[in-house]
């Protein structure tokens, strides 16, 4: 093993096992490179201790980090990553000079790697998602080629080792080199967005904002809430999910693009418009590509009908998109500029844009860093139910906003853990979530102030409306459920109760998830116990009813056993059995029915959720990309 220095410096080292990032995250420590091994070391050359290594043959790749709009709070400034198993170990260097020294040597000694990425992240994972892409899954596909040989900025490789391995560090470019100059510029430029959703905004230290104007960003404060100026040049927070940024090639800033629709929710969407030439751009199943849906009333039979259309690339420098291949195009907006005046072998042009803009998304939290609601600003309606922690009220917040307001009953949870919890996970945000807006901890009881979702729990809505469901309504619900999971998930959150009762249903029939995390406050020892009544045993898998094993592989069991109670239309699950015997039964190898309604490539899903060993289960990533490539295939004939 050659264990010659190539590079040693005092760098520093961001944690890999924070969910957030402060200050305290940052460390300084000794690094020290080899020709067959990275490591790290706590304290000076003369009195080191070991930290941690990285085996050069597992790394697939090292590169510079674009930090554009991101405050790095240490003093070195220039990062670079580098990416080996399914890890990512973000380093910061105190200049440019020695970042790209690092970022070259390393490559160097990987370039006869097997595992070298493809494609990577530029920019950092922060706080639950991707920065330059938005993807929420850490280990998503990269969404820029990565090159080997080279940095972006494309510098020369390095001199040739001397005879003791040591490299210098490649001298510094001189002031005009184009290269250079361009990164800096880019890392310096102000970031442009576009308003995708107007914002009236809660507080006073708000910017309220008008759909289709400009804004620039001033301080990506977390990854729900940035600071931002106006043309007016006023400034204030705005939720970083009403816009996008303003460049060519994003398609969030086109009213007919819309993100996370799945083929069956496309169709309900352009039929209901029922207009000749509707059409939305929309997520393929497959990562990075797109599909237009169009509807048309003069189909052959008369029938109108939706059809699908995969946008291709040519293969080429550059690549080119095109629906019909006669007709290409550089950019995916001049196809549909084209298309809006030539069907040119489409069964219609595309002549009225049809989009999801209509309704805003939920906000984290009512405002940027309120997490605390001031009771007197809540006004109480209807009841809307009890559950495991008190009473549900429909409420409004400030007179205007409606919300549930849940009372904790006294006794029914740990209430001090649970408040400190709280600020964690108003920062869970996504679409397929239930939002915690806030709380209420001045006064006994306390409230828990959620969004309000109109169509109440899954399962009663299920039960309900049995019968009227088609296969791909019952599928579009699981998909819902398992996008929200895949939230969770990426950000290291446990569920531990999922289950359809935990799950609730808007009046636009989006499916979120509920009550992710609360079991753990619970205080009902029935309820708690795997021996208790309340206990639930049948959503539960081996390694949680004999051990208390909770992971997010255990969430994976319970979805397999949900999405049972989605394709039987809200049946329970082992009807015949008691708890105690549920557990026999599943340690020996049982297994719930396949339901009716559920294909055989369907019930393969469940099935692989409900496998003993939790490794041997799916992600809800993996399970999120199976429906969604069930869904685009066409529905089946029975």
């Amino acid at each position: 093993m050659n264990t010659s220095v190539v590079l040693e410096e005092m760098l520093i080292k961001r944690s890999q096992q924070k969910k957030r990032t402060s200050p305290l995250n940052y460390k300084e420590r000794l690094f020290v490179l080899t020709k067959t091994r990275l490591t790290y070391y706590e304290g000076r050359a003369e009195k080191r201790f070991k930290k941690g290594s990285v085996d050069l043959h597992r790394v697939r790749c090292v590169e510079i980090v674009r930090n554009v709009g991101v405050a790095i709070p240490c003093q070195n400034k220039y990062p670079f990553q580098i990416v080996y198993d399914t890890n990512f170990l973000y380093v910061f260097a105190p200049t440019n000079e020695s970042r790209s020294a690092w970022v070259q040597n390393i490559k160097e000694e990987i370039k006869s790697n097997q595992i070298i990425m493809t494609k990577f992240h530029p920019h950092f994972w922060l706080e639950g998602s991707w920065l330059c892409c938005r993807q929420v899954e850490k280990l998503a596909p990269g969404c820029e080629e990565y090159k080997l040989l080279g940095d972006i900025s494309r510098k020369p490789l390095p001199p040739i080792p001397d005879e003791q391995g040591r490299r210098p560090p490649p001298p510094p470019p001189p002031p005009d080199e184009d290269e250079e100059v361009m990164e800096e510029s880019e890392e310096a430029r102000e970031e442009v967005v576009i308003a995708m959703y107007s914002f009236q905004g809660m507080e006073s230290h708000d910017l309220p904002l008008t759909r289709g104007e400009e804004y620039t960003i001033l301080e990506k404060c977390d990854v729900n809430w940035y600071r931002a100026r106006n043309k007016y040049g006023d400034e204030g927070y705005i939720p970083s999910n009403y816009v996008t940024e303003k460049t060519s090639d994003n398609l969030d800033q086109f009213v007919w693009f819309c993100k996370n629709i799945n083929r069956a929710k496309a169709e309900e969407l352009l039929k209901k418009e029922d207009k000749e030439g509707g059409f939305m751009v929309r997520d393929s199943s497959s990562p990075g590509k797109y599909t237009v849906s169009l509807y048309t009333k003069s189909s052959g039979d008369g029938v109108p009908v939706v059809r699908h259309y995969y946008i291709k690339e040519s293969r080429g420098t550059p690549n080119q998109f095109y629906l019909a291949e006669r007709h290409l195009f550089n950019t995916i907006l001049e196809l549909i500029d084209y298309h809006k005046h030539n069907a040119a072998g489409l069964v219609a042009r595309l002549r009225y844009p049809v989009g999801k803009h209509g309704v805003a998304p939920t906000t984290a939290g009512f405002s940027y860093d309120k997490w605390e609601i001031n009771p007197a600003e809540l006004t109480f309606m209807k009841e809307l139910g009890s559950g495991q922690y008190g009473v549900v009220r429909l409420g409004k917040w400030r007179a205007q906003h409606k919300v549930a307001i849940k009372a904790i009953r006294e006794g029914a949870m740990s209430e001090d853990d649970f408040i400190e919890e709280a600020k964690v996970m108003m920062r869970l945000s996504h679409p397929k979530l239930v939002q915690l807006y806030g709380v209420c901890t001045q006064q006994r009881p306390i409230y828990i102030v959620t969004e309000f979702m109109e169509l109440g729990c899954l399962l009663n809505f299920l039960r309900q409306r049995r019968g009227s469901f088609g296969f791909e309504d019952l599928l579009s619900i699981s998909l819902d459920v398992a996008q929200g999971m895949a939230h969770l998930e990426a950000n290291g959150f446990i569920h531990r109760d999922l289950a359809a009762r935990n799950c609730l249903v808007n009046d636009s029939f989006v499916v979120k998830v509920s009550d992710f995390g609360m079991a753990r406050y619970v205080l009902d020892d029935q309820y708690t116990s795997s021996m208790g009544s309340k206990f639930p045993v049948k959503w539960s898998p081996p390694e949680v009813f004999n051990f208390c094993k909770y992971s997010s592989k255990s969430d994976v069991w319970s979805y397999g056993v949900l999405m049972w109670e989605v394709f039987t239309e809200g049946k329970m699950p082992f009807d015949q059995n008691q708890n105690h015997e549920v557990v026999l039964m599943v340690t020996k190898g049982h297994r719930l029915y396949r339901p009716k309604k559920a294909t055989p490539p369907i019930y393969d899903i469940m099935e692989r959720c409900w496998q003993e060993q939790p490794e041997e289960r799916p992600s809800f990533a993996d399970i999120s990309f199976m429906i969604t490539e069930a869904l685009e295939a066409e529905p089946p004939s029975s």
